[in-house]
């Protein structure tokens, strides 16, 4: 089959045959439904060939392993989505579903073909079903490699994963020339749902890559840490890098001696993971929080953790929905999750309130207990509140909760404590002993991680230095775990 390489070519652009076999391993790639032809007889369709009516699907491997792949191709009709082009991809789905195997979509389209009105609706809404009935099943990865607007951005909109581009992928509900038209707004494709604004404002891109080849390594990444359907055991590397001596150094003296001051967590993680193995997501997105993927020796992690190198770590409106969102990915596919807790508490102000902090913050609180995956969460400084709660404390189901020696737990701060329990004194200058001495018991007697211990909550308080060996071993102990406390019902309401 002939293809108009060069057009794609002239625009910087792979050519999606190019794009799927940059993506699969070497003459792995075969295609189906390639005959497939529109059947609109209206506004100069009549007559007119559309290559497998342009989009190209089929079947192909990944580091050994099957995928279902398609990829829209812009030089036909503009890679226009009609009737039977949303229909192949639908099948595709639904073929991968019963396979049990990912699916990874290259989306470059103009959007819904206009000439066929209705008919192209349907081949949308046909698309967007097989997504929902995948999703869970089967993982669904979207890689933005062009304009996607309109009912374009639905489609990947629900699948796991966004890969964009920089300088080629669009995402908009409306493309500029609407909204200049609407709102008297000059706005350029790139400013309005460039691969910059999805990666770092929107939170809709997972991630950012700087060019297509870039990309396909990553996708092929992380389909290594990833199981490929609902049920499958990844099996644990053999061999795995870890300087024991190294990090036990590094880990000792990573928290600043200030407790107000803060550090990446990502120092932390990569103390206790293999060597080189954290595979960020949303890395650009709420900067207050951390998730990715990781090996623990060999074997594949998912990691949540707050970051006090943004905003003190404080949980928002962003990174709550990022939180929970991993969480529940991790949850759908039996991935074990560590959560590593900083937290001064959820942000205050009448910003976030007004944005439903509530609400939002809720989707944590939901999605870690209702996640029946092993759950290992260590609290290295500060749990604080409705926010200790919240990042996967024993209350709402961890598996193992650990602390450092020098962690605190309360509702508050000791002078946030002090200033509530005292106010009266604080305003006499004659009672700053007072204060101070207050404010140590309050440290030393309420805020210790060993009184969390004696209560049970704390399932053992263990040095920096013991870290990864505890978490290693307790998800060893985990392996097998189990749920057999469910309550009969169809579904719960998460707070959307």
């Amino acid at each position: 089959m002939e293809y108009n390489v060069e057009k794609q070519h002239a625009k910087g652009k792979l050519h999606a045959i190019e794009r799927i076999n940059t993506l699969c391993d070497k003459d792995t790639f075969f295609e189906i439904y390639s005959g497939v032809r529109h059947n609109c007889t209206s506004f100069g369709m009549e007559n007119k060939e559309i290559p497998y009516d342009g989009v190209i699907t089929g079947f192909g491997k990944i580091n050994g392993r099957k995928v279902a792949v398609y990829a829209q191709d812009f030089t036909v009709q503009g890679g226009s989505l009609g009737l039977k082009h949303g229909q192949k991809i639908a099948t595709l789905i639904e073929m991968a579903i019963q396979a049990r195997t990912p699916v990874i979509g290259i989306n470059d389209s103009g959007g819904a073909r206009i000439q066929e009105g209705v008919d192209s609706l349907c081949g949308y809404g046909e698309l967007f079903y097989q997504n929902v009935r995948a999703s869970g099943s089967i993982p669904q990865i979207s890689i933005i490699a062009g304009p996607c607007a309109g009912g374009a951005v639905y489609s990947p909109g629900i699948t796991d994963f966004i890969f964009t581009v920089d300088k080629i992928s669009q995402l908009f509900i409306t493309g500029p020339k609407v909204v200049k038209s609407v709102m008297f707004m000059d706005i350029s494709a790139e400013d309005l749902g460039g691969a910059s604004i999805h990666s770092q404002k929107s939170g809709v891109a997972h991630f950012r890559c700087e060019n297509e080849n870039n990309c396909y390594e990553n996708v092929r990444k992380l389909l290594d840490y990833i199981p490929h359907y609902y049920g499958d055991n990844l099996i644990q590397a053999e061999k795995f890098k870890f300087d024991v001596k190294k990090n036990t150094k590094k880990i000792n003296e990573i928290l600043p001696e200030n407790p107000r001051q803060g550090y990446d967590v990502k120092d932390v993680i990569n103390c206790i993971v293999d060597e080189n193995s954290f595979f960020e997501t949303s890395s650009e997105f709420a900067l207050n929080c951390v998730t990715g993927f990781a090996k623990l020796e060999g074997r594949s992690i998912g990691i949540v953790a707050n970051n006090p190198k943004g905003l003190g770590g404080v949980l928002d409106c962003d990174s709550s929905d990022k939180i929970a969102r991993f969480v529940r990915y991790c949850d759908s596919f039996n991935i074990p999750l560590l959560t590593l807790v900083d937290v001064p508490g959820f942000i205050p102000g009448p910003q976030e309130e007004q944005k439903g902090i509530i609400r939002h913050g809720a989707k944590v609180i939901y999605a870690y207990s209702e996640a029946s995956v092993p759950k290992i969460s260590v609290i290295i400084r500060k749990a604080y509140g409705g926010a200790y709660i919240a990042m996967c404390s024993k209350h709402l189901g961890a598996d193992f909760v650990y602390a450092w020696p020098a962690s605190e737990i309360a509702v508050m701060g000791a002078e946030g404590a002090i200033g509530i329990l005292y106010a009266k004194e604080l305003s006499d200058p004659n009672k700053a002993t007072e204060i101070a001495q207050k404010t140590a018991e309050y440290k030393n007697e309420i805020m210790t991680p060993k009184i969390a211990a004696k209560r049970g909550y704390v399932s053992e308080v263990i040095n920096p230095e013991d870290t990864r060996k505890r978490i290693a071993n307790s998800f060893d102990v985990l392996l097998n775990k189990i749920d057999t406390d469910k309550p009969l019902k169809k579904h719960g309401n998460i707070p959307l």
